[in-house]
């Protein structure tokens, strides 16, 4: 009977042992199912969080290098706008220059005329005190005052070089030597008139001076040769006539 109670008690007690240890194994699955879940759970979390930090990134990226590329065009745009610039400066700049340059010429120029025409004006000779200086000359050499009339005329030929009437001073001076008989003297001062002012109105008379002083010298074939040469240069003058005339023995 003690034995059959012992061996009763001993089986419940190992049914509630084995019972206790079915009923740890479930909690344990459980407990282990839960923590698997929320290990998954988790991970989702951690996974999405790390999704949209992901995203995120990618966006700011993105929103990065458009930024980049934005400041690169803007300042590719800023070196385009300076370039223009400097080269606007440096072109302004030039035509500065230019222009000084230009207007220092000018000025230089204007101030160059301004100089010769006063020079001019300072060193012009008075007409009529000229005027007066020939008709004194050749009033000497009307009035058979040769060797003063050679002076006068000289003397105005040295203070109106540019006068027009300088063909003619130099004309009456041949014409005052060969009045004076000094034929070779004339020849050379009517010579002058015809290599200084060929185209003068005096030209023709001056050779047919030298004809005249070729003439009285004897020279009577170096004449005629002038007289020749007179009509050919100067035909229909005064003194192509004249030649004309003593080419055919009338004088």
């Amino acid at each position: 009977m003690k034995l059959h109670a012992a061996l009763l008690l001993g089986l419940c007690l190992a049914t509630g042992v084995a019972r206790a240890g079915l009923f740890d194994d479930d909690v344990a699955r459980k407990d282990l199912a839960a923590l698997r879940d929320q290990v998954g759970a988790n991970q989702k979390t951690a996974e999405e969080r790390l999704a949209r930090i992901e995203t995120m990134l990618q966006d700011r990226s993105i929103e990065l290098a458009k930024l980049i590329d934005e400041l690169k065009q803007d300042l590719a745009r800023m070196r385009g706008q300076l370039e223009v610039q400097t080269n606007q400066i440096e072109t302004l700049d030039r035509r500065q220059k230019d222009l000084y340059v230009d207007l220092d010429a000018r000025l230089r120029k204007l101030e160059a005329s301004a100089q010769a025409h006063e020079k001019q004006a300072a060193s012009a000779p008075d007409p009529v005190a000229e005027g007066k200086a020939y008709e004194a000359a050749l009033n000497q050499f009307k009035l058979g005052n040769y060797q003063s009339s050679v002076a006068a005329f000289q003397s105005f030929l040295a203070s109106y070089p540019d006068s027009p009437q300088v063909s003619s001073a130099q004309y009456w001076i041949g014409n005052a030597y060969y009045a004076l008989r000094d034929y070779k003297t004339a020849i050379a001062a009517q010579q002058k008139v015809l290599t200084s002012w060929p185209d003068s109105a005096k030209a023709p008379d001056s050779m047919l001076n030298i004809a005249s002083s070729q003439a009285e010298m004897g020279e009577a074939k170096a004449a005629r040769e002038t007289l020749q040469t007179l009509l050919k240069k100067y035909p229909g003058t005064p003194a192509a006539e004249q030649a004309k005339q003593r080419l055919a023995g009338k004088r």
